[in-house]
């Protein structure tokens, strides 16, 4: 008789191909709803699944995993972060989490230009004038931005995300600079003309543009604090497509409203889905709801190495893209 499938249990709804294999390879309990799980359908999730398949939307702490019933052995997220997981939590009851992570490094950089863009050359604002019948005619004082070539950039984190945002800021002529917990290795460094602050407080005061591409950590938490926000010059531009809780974002909307930065883009917010009132207000914000990784390419290869990560395991071997707490 063949193996019993595995109860997989997937908390969102994911691409229609991503499902279907699923359903083919699994006994896949799906999200039809699209609408987040409660925490008692989070509990109920666990105490009977094989597999569960989270999304950033899904707090898998450590009470939540209490209820966990002894055959819980995988959570395959869909989604390269897990500060939503409590690791150590899951490893300490032998269940073992995983992560799809490459997938979406070339969409986020394209997504951390765009919002570069957008910010320098206004263009959402000047798009609102446009639809909204406001466009009287050019003149030559009228919307002016800022180029972005030629201009300091500052990337904060320079893992796989951060050095594709790198190859990107190269092509339009920015110099490259960056932080992070240790240097790249010099053939990167060299192939980037990358410029390597050991101090972040040092990089922030001398860049025109800076790039939160770090993961959210407990050391990352607050990383630009309201005292380091203010080590910015006035006309630099902040642009966050990591995690919103990396930046005090009271603190932010205070630094725009006052004019003492020039602008910022997020794709992120501290209290997502929340988005801090002011920050919606002001002309020199632009505000994406999440897009970072929003392709049919990017979610459809999420979704594959999820499949991959769960039949590896099912297989009797490590799943191959296994988060452990040394990396986190």
């Amino acid at each position: 008789m063949p193996a019993r499938k595995p109860k997989v249990i997937v908390t969102r709804r994911l691409p229609d191909p991503v499902e279907t294999r699923m359903r083919e390879l699994f006994d896949t309990q799906l999200n039809l709803n699209d609408e987040p799980l409660d925490r008692a359908a989070l509990v109920a999730a666990v105490q009977i699944a094989d597999v569960l398949v989270p999304t950033i939307t899904d707090k898998i702490d450590a009470d939540l995993l209490s209820h966990a019933g002894d055959q819980l052995k995988l959570i395959a997220n869909f989604g390269a972060g897990v500060d939503h997981i409590d690791v150590a939590a899951a490893n300490a009851r032998g269940i073992s989490v995983t992560n799809t992570p490459g997938v979406l490094t070339e969409d986020t950089a394209d997504l951390t230009l765009a919002l570069m863009m957008a910010v320098s050359r206004r263009i959402v604002e000047g798009a609102n004038v446009a639809q909204a019948g406001g466009f009287t005619g050019w003149a030559p004082t009228w919307m002016m931005g800022r180029r972005i070539s030629g201009k300091r950039l500052g990337i904060i984190g320079m893992g796989r995300i951060g050095q594709a945002v790198a190859r990107r800021a190269k092509a339009f002529g920015m110099q490259i600079h960056y932080h992070n917990r240790k240097p790249v290795s010099p053939r990167i460094a060299e192939d980037l003309e990358a410029t390597y602050w050991e101090s972040l407080d040092q990089m922030l005061a001398r860049m025109d543009i800076i790039s939160v591409n770090c993961p959210h950590t407990p050391a990352t938490y607050h990383l630009l604090s309201a005292r380091r926000l203010k080590l910015m010059q006035s006309h630099a531009i902040l642009v966050n497509t990591a995690r919103g809780e990396i930046i005090d974002e009271g603190a932010l909307a205070d630094q725009l409203t006052k004019g003492e930065i020039g602008g910022a883009g997020l794709d992120v917010f501290e209290f997502e889905p929340a988005i801090n009132p002011r920050l919606l207000k002001l002309p020199n914000a632009v505000l994406l709801p999440h897009l970072g990784s929003a392709t049919v390419e990017a979610r459809t290869e999420m979704g594959e190495k999820v499949i991959i990560n769960i039949k590896t395991w099912m297989d009797g071997h490590k799943p191959p893209d296994r988060v452990l707490t040394s990396m986190l």
